[in-house]
């Protein structure tokens, strides 16, 4: 007879929100030239800012590609730890696992299907394994979940709501075996949670070569339980505005699993802003925030200083890596408190 795993949510276990404690923050050093094309070198100065600064409120772990770990010593500084594997990419987020936690502290990753956003990038044969890799290194156990998802396309408050995006998850080219229900039975079953919020649409520009089909960390973030920031932009010329009053209604219109109506802080993103500032990634204590060079920068920042009041908000480079398709959030992973880096 087959003996049949546990799912997470049977064995107990859940995955918090990424505003609880941390035991660390993994990162993957950039690796597909193609991708980043004569912005490879700027590529690893920002993400290596972004590990710094990082690193100045958790350790931060950096998968590299055998032979690197100097260069990422030499370019982070020694407070970022490296750790060769082989790696095709590095959007740490969705080639990642998702870490989950249970009622007595014990931490365990979970792998779901990762096929480099619809088959997009090829080879991401390593980068499926990454979450083998991680449990390995944490010493955690490994739930496999049999169904497609990458971290930037949902959030969780860690109280049992999940929001995402219809434009990703329902894309045919992730799970097209799947129905709607099932993908929800899915998310219900290993990432521990109960109640999810569909909304329709990601960023209009996330398609193309180097798009995630709608992602939700360009978006929006969970601030808080019940809360969300959204970006609405107020100027009829963004291609986000109608798209970001159908999320805005459909997020006051769903109770979260506490039966509460979401309070929304509205993010207005310049037209011309070079940046997705709701990709921003929460540290132990921070915010790590990315900004352009386009006068707008210190208004968000300031913004953003009054909807996190207890964070210190930290400003990293964020055009190269808007460049190749995302933010701070896209890059980072949280590990969960419960878990000793490099144990």
């Amino acid at each position: 007879m087959t003996e049949t795993m546990p799912t997470p949510a049977e064995a107990g276990f859940s995955m918090p929100a990424e505003w609880s404690p941390h035991a660390a923050c993994v990162m993957v050093w950039p690796a597909r030239r193609e991708l980043w094309q004569d912005r490879f070198e700027e590529a690893k100065r920002d993400y290596a800012a972004v590990a710094r600064a990082i690193a100045a409120f958790e350790p931060v772990v950096m998968l590299c590609n055998p032979g690197l770990a100097a260069e990422v010593v030499d370019l982070c500084g020694t407070g970022v730890e490296p750790l060769e594997v082989p790696v095709d990419d590095s959007w740490a987020r969705d080639s990642g696992p998702a870490f989950v936690t249970n009622d007595n502290g014990d931490v365990a990753a979970v792998k779901f299907g990762f096929n480099a956003w619809g088959n997009r990038w090829h080879p991401h044969d390593q980068d499926a394994l990454i979450p083998d890799r991680l449990a390995a290194h944490f010493g955690v156990p490994l739930f496999r979940a049999p169904f497609v998802l990458e971290g930037g396309a949902f959030f969780v408050d860690g109280e049992g709501s999940l929001i995402t995006t219809e434009q990703c998850l329902l894309n045919p080219n992730r799970n097209p075996h799947l129905t709607k229900a099932e993908i929800e039975q899915g998310l219900r079953d290993y990432l521990g949670v109960s109640t999810i919020t569909w909304l329709p649409y990601g960023h209009s520009l996330d398609v193309g070569p180097a798009g995630t089909d709608g992602h939700i960390d360009g978006v929006a973030q969970y601030i808080a339980p019940g809360r969300v920031l959204l970006e609405v932009p107020s100027d009829r010329a963004s291609s986000e505005y109608e798209r970001a009053r159908a999320n805005l209604a459909r997020l006051q219109e769903t109770p979260d699993a506490a039966g509460r109506s979401l309070d929304i802080d509205f993010l207005d993103p310049h037209l011309d802003a070079e940046v997705s500032y709701a990709n921003h990634y929460l540290a132990n204590g921070a915010v790590i925030v990315p900004i352009g060079d386009n006068g707008h920068d210190a208004d968000v920042l300031d913004f953003l200083g009054g909807v996190y009041p207890d964070r210190t908000i930290v400003g990293v480079p964020g055009a190269t890596i808007a460049f190749g398709g995302g933010g701070p959030h896209c890059i980072t992973q949280q590990v969960p408190a419960g878990v000793v880096a490099g144990k």
